[in-house]
């Protein structure tokens, strides 16, 4: 604790004051509680009139003076008491005045209530002691002060560095002597310091915390606490648009703390803002290149990508698509930056029109599974590939994207179900248009026509076949059929309507 602070300990240790402890056994803490102020005062309770953080003066002439001070002894301890109720840091009493010393049951009561209490002698005026205080809260401020603007003009400097946010981040934790982490838009811990500071399950639970402000979208400030550890959290940008957090593992900090913390935001957010033109002009030659990679012709997008990120994933590749929303997709996007400097040449990603385009080794979907885990979203995966037939593996994996429920869909599992499964509402509607005249009919005449076309689609057009599963004549099946023909006026001998009343048939069946 430094000397200078407005203490108790910072009190005794004056050595003009002449203060001298009258308890035998004091807590070393309580002696550094910080003093708000200095009040005198001989009424028997003054605690209407204080407020917590004050160490009071007295000279006892509130105390009877009459009789043994064993006699009075409750009356000592409810004094006390309610000091030490109050939030009162310490007692003086001012000897020689009212009293030649000390009452012992005053000293006995304190030393019950655990409440320090000095001696401050005749020669001692109570407003030096007073005076003495407000210097070291005069003096204390003026180092915070003094402290606040050169931490400031430390951490300008540190931002002109070449890695300007992360030379920000340690020297916020330096000035502040904690860790401090800077988070970016996708919840990841991209700078911090002291590295490695915050155990594994500490770390964990706080990124939980971050991805969650993330995720509300909404500036603020919060503050937390992940077992002993207390955090302070601020995210970066504008509400809507959040760049980041900055997490500190420190509760409130004073006024000055509060100060660089904001400029420390300021200057990062900044930076952050700038940093985000150049994303979007990265974001921009992305697109390009899928666009390019998509007319077949891969040349262009390898040495581009060679140059910048590395090779291209080796053939043969999956593609997939992501559904995420625009408002999520710059989240995603710095994440996927992340993961493809760490695995050069192992992922690819660039923006579509309907949402992100990932190309990963048609043996790795590790990347995909755990984009799908971070951000809730679904992903469509085309079979494997040449970069020769990329337009068509994106069709692929937007047909397993749109029919997918959740995760990651791959296409060979949507195919399976065949192209009719692909029909929604709309072919229905067709279906249902086109087989009307015979339902209608039936529900009229009493007629079976949509049974024995079915049934005769259903046995490869063989009017047997057809008249066994019906159990009926040959020649009934096919005068059935003749009047199927005149009812809708098709052609039933044309491959084409077959295929077309076949597909429609099926569609009503879902």
């Amino acid at each position: 604790m430094d000397a200078d602070a407005p203490t108790l300990r910072a009190l005794l240790a004056r050595r003009d004051l002449r203060l001298s402890l009258a308890v035998d056994e004091v807590d070393p803490a309580a002696l550094d509680r910080a003093i708000r102020w200095v009040h005198s005062t001989d009424l028997l309770d003054p605690t209407p009139f204080l407020s917590e953080g004050l160490v009071l003066l007295t000279t006892g002439t509130q105390f009877p003076l009459e009789g043994d001070d064993g006699q009075n002894a409750d009356v000592y301890r409810a004094y006390v008491r309610r000091l030490a109720a109050r939030g009162v840091v310490g007692l003086g009493f001012g000897t020689e005045v009212a009293r030649a010393g000390i009452p012992a049951a005053l000293v006995e009561a304190c030393q019950d209530e655990r409440m320090p209490l000095f001696e401050v002698p005749y020669r001692t005026p109570f407003i030096a002691v007073a005076r003495a205080n407000a210097e070291a809260i005069a003096a204390e401020a003026y180092a915070r002060r003094s402290w606040a603007l050169a931490a400031q003009r430390a951490i300008a400097l540190a931002a002109l560095r070449p890695d300007g946010l992360g030379a920000t981040v340690a020297e916020l934790a330096k000035q502040l002597d904690t860790w401090v982490g800077m988070f970016d838009a996708a919840g990841e811990l991209s700078r911090e310091h002291p590295a490695g500071a915050l155990g594994a399950e500490t770390a964990a639970a706080l990124q939980r915390e971050v991805t969650g402000v993330l995720h509300r979208g909404a500036r603020a400030g919060s503050s937390l606490r992940i077992g002993e550890t207390p955090f302070t959290l601020q995210t970066l940008g504008r509400g809507g648009h959040l760049r980041g957090v900055i997490a500190i593992a420190a509760g409130d900090l004073d006024q000055e703390g509060r100060v660089v913390v904001t400029a420390v935001i300021a200057m990062a957010g900044l930076a952050l803002e700038q940093q985000q033109g150049l994303g979007r002009a990265r974001s921009a030659l992305r697109a390009g290149l899928v666009q390019s990679l998509m007319t077949g012709d891969p040349g262009l997008a390898r040495r581009t990508s060679r140059e910048l990120w590395g090779p291209l994933p080796p053939a043969p590749v999956r593609v997939g698509v992501t559904d995420a929303a625009a408002a999520r997709v710059d989240g995603i996007a710095e994440l996927l930056e992340l993961w493809a400097e760490e695995k050069r040449g192992a992922l690819f990603f660039g923006r579509s029109d309907d949402g992100l385009v990932l190309v990963v080794p048609a043996e790795d979907r590790s990347s995909l599974a755990e984009l799908v885990d971070r951000f809730d979203v679904r992903v469509g995966l085309s079979d494997p590939a040449g970069y020769d037939g990329f337009a068509a593996a994106l069709g692929q994996a937007r047909v397993a994207r749109d029919r997918g429920t959740a995760g990651v869909t791959a296409f060979a599992d949507v195919s399976r179900a065949g192209v009719l499964s692909a029909l929604g509402d709309e072919a229905r509607a067709l279906a249902r248009a086109e087989l009307a005249p015979l339902v209608d009919h039936d529900g009229a005449q009493g007629t079976r026509l949509v049974e024995t076309l079915q049934v005769w689609l259903d046995e490869d057009c063989s009017h047997e076949a057809s008249a066994r599963s019906l159990g009926v004549h040959r020649h009934t099946v096919r005068t059935r059929l003749a009047l199927a023909e005149r009812v809708l006026g098709r052609d039933l001998s044309s491959f084409a309507t077959r295929a077309e009343l076949w597909a429609a048939l099926r569609a009503l069946e879902d």
